[in-house]
Formats: C-alpha cells, structure tokens, sequence
C-alpha cells in the first residue's frame, strides 16, 4: 500500500511541476503516473552513471549540478513518453528544481492528520 501512495504522491509532483512551469506540460494524471515509473527506471540504471561521469563538476559546483543531471532525465523522459513534452533545456532545468523542491516539501514534512 505505501509504494502505491508514494507513486501517487511522485505523479501529483510531476503534475504540479507542470502546471508551475511554462513549456514543461504533462497530458494527464495518467500520464504523469506513466512518466513516474519511466523517471524511476532510468533514476536506477541511468542517474548512477551520469552522476558518476559528472562528479567532478558537481563537486566544483557543490552539488548544483544534479539539477542539470535530473533535467537530462527528465529530457530522456519526455522522449520516451507521448504524455511529457518538454521544450527546451531551460524548462527542463527549472522543472527539476520545482520537482525536487515539491518532492521536498511533500516527503520530508510528514502531514499530521487529527
């Protein structure tokens, strides 16, 4: 039950990454829960060897450079699905910092219910 909240929660991100920033667009929710898993299948065999092969400028730039690799993914994705379209490097780069500050603010403050 909790993997399936958690894909849930990764789409409604993605969702709202898309309606925050321009020319980042996402057909659907399903659509979004399609990209979820495509974005999580290439965090786990591509995102190691990117960060691997950037290392030293994400070093150089203290960590900033992730977002640039989390952009690439994102890009990689939007490729490989009809229902993300990206367009440009720049939304790409600005969609992977809404989307890790959203990720951020959704699982790091748990919501206290009662």
């Amino acid at each position: 039950m909790g993997l399936i909240v958690t894909w849930l929660l990764y789409a409604l991100c993605l969702y709202l990454t898309a309606l925050i920033v321009p020319s980042f667009t996402i057909k659907s929710f399903g659509s979004a829960m399609i990209v979820v898993l495509i974005i999580g299948f290439l965090n786990m065999f591509l995102t190691p060897i990117l960060t691997f092969l950037t290392l030293p400028l994400n070093i150089i730039t203290l960590g900033l450079f992730t977002f640039v690799v989390n952009a690439v993914i994102l890009r990689i994705a939007s490729g490989l699905s009809s229902g993300l379209e990206i367009k440009g490097w720049i939304p790409a780069i600005i969609g992977a910092v809404v989307l890790a500050f959203l990720q951020a603010l959704i699982f790091n403050y748990p919501i206290r219910l009662g």
